[in-house]
């Protein structure tokens, strides 16, 4: 794959396998060529890059910047732990699930993808889903 994925875990008690998650990124960007970062960080970092970057006062649970797309593909994915951890439990699936879901999310957004509408939002979530089942194909809550 043409991917290089940077993985940093940012967040204060929680870490993700940065192997697990480079990949999870490279199989979303396919075969385009790509530089991404990919940083784990809590919910205070989050509501203050939400506030800074994109004018929202709230915190997220993953934010994506596209920096650079042609000719090759350059973004960065904010992970918010605190709500994945909370949104596990909530959805009844395991925090890496979770983890997973949100990577996959914001990687989907750098290529181009986007959910602001019901319909797109649909589009995207089906192949969340799909990427989702995947990597945690027994576990319940994948595809809500």
């Amino acid at each position: 794959m043409s991917a290089a994925v940077t993985v940093i875990n940012a967040h204060r008690r929680y870490r993700n396998p940065k192997k697990r998650i480079a990949r999870y990124v490279q199989r979303v960007i396919g075969k385009k060529k790509a530089n991404i970062t990919v940083i784990f960080i809590d919910s205070r970092y989050s509501k203050a890059i939400n506030r800074r970057y994109l004018n929202h006062n709230f915190t997220t649970d993953v934010i994506s910047f596209a920096l650079e797309s042609t000719p090759v593909l350059e973004g960065e994915i904010y992970v918010n732990l605190d709500r994945a951890k909370m949104q596990a439990r909530e959805y009844g699936v395991s925090f890496s699930n979770e983890a997973a879901r949100l990577v996959i999310h914001g990687a989907l957004h750098l290529i181009g993808y986007d959910d602001t509408t019901t319909r797109k939002r649909r589009v995207m979530k089906n192949i969340e889903d799909m990427h989702v089942q995947h990597w945690f194909p027994l576990q319940k809550g994948n595809a809500i």
